[in-house]
Order: structure tokens, then sequence, then C-alpha cells
């Protein structure tokens, strides 16, 4: 549904927010519903004692499969919903699954099965409800935890907004 272009990539360098080594000072700023992106930082919320309420996995980090204890961890029994997303992508699938996800009254994994969950940042802004957290993993650093603002979703829909493809279906997808 929507690519990346080349000449967006450097913006995805800098976090979103503040950067957390420290698991249970980033859960000391959530509020709200938590919407985890990627197989360590949901494997730390839930070592933590903190199910996420949405969480987006891809059995990979740093484009290598994660070890058995993560994929241990992250086994289980919530909801999942599987998905196809391919790299540098924003699948229909991927949104659709994001925002049944963020709607659902349970803790749901939504699981991409071929492709990667890299992108998902901003759509799970754009969907979670204000006062929300988005939390993914920055390379090397640790988390960053994303406050839901409006501010944050305006953000998003303008990066969103660059990508190569049908935004507004895009949007539509996401219920925005």
């Amino acid at each position: 549904m929507l690519r990346l272009p080349d000449d967006l990539r450097g913006a995805f360098k800098e976090p979103l927010g503040p950067v957390y080594t420290d698991t249970e000072r980033l859960l000391s700023k959530a509020e709200g519903q938590i919407i985890a992106v990627g197989d360590v930082v949901t494997y730390h919320l839930r070592t933590a004692d903190r199910d996420p309420d949405v969480a987006v996995i891809d059995g990979k980090t740093k484009r290598e499969a994660v070890g058995d204890e993560i994929r241990r961890v992250l086994s289980g029994d919530n909801p999942r919903i599987e998905v196809e997303n391919p790299a540098a992508t924003l699948s229909e699938e991927l949104l659709a699954a994001l925002r049944e996800a963020v709607d659902s009254d349970e803790h749901t994994v939504v699981v991409v099965t071929e492709g990667e969950e890299d992108l998902a940042t901003l759509p799970a802004i754009l969907v979670a409800p204000v006062g929300s957290l988005v939390v993914y993993g920055q390379p090397d650093e640790g988390m960053v935890g994303v406050p839901v603002t409006p501010k944050a979703k305006t953000d998003a829909r303008e990066l969103m907004a660059q990508f190569e493809g049908d935004t507004d279906a895009a949007f539509e997808t996401l219920g925005i």
C-alpha cells in the first residue's frame, strides 16, 4: 500500500521520543495502552510483567532471528493476527491488523510472517488513543517511548503522507 521513499529514510534515524534503557522507568511514563513495535521491546516489557496491549513482532532483531529465550517469552496464548509486510513498506494487511488489535479488548499480537515490522511505529501512533505509549527499539541504544499526543499524531501523519502510494487509502484503512 505504501513504500518508504529512499530520501525519507534519514527521518527514521533520530528517535521519535525519549530513549530508555531501564524498562521500569519507561513503564512509569505509561498511563494508557502500550503498543510495542519489535520483538526485543516486547520481550523487555513482558519480562517486566507488563504485557503490551498490542505487540507487533516479526521474529527478528537487526535482521537476524531472535534467540530462543526471546522466542519463548513471545510465545503465548494471546490472540494473534498474521500479516505480510514487505521490507520498507506498510501493507494494507498490517494497517488493518493494527486497527483491529488496538480496538480489541484483548492483548493482541500482530505477527509479520513475511517481511518486517520496522515501519509500524507511525501507523501505531495514528491508531493509538491519545494517552497511550508507543514503544519501539532504537538499535544499540534502547527503547523509544512515544507518548501519543495530538502533536505526535500530526507528526506521524505528516511523515506517512510522504510515503509513496495511496496515503488516503492507508489513512482510511487505519480509520483516521
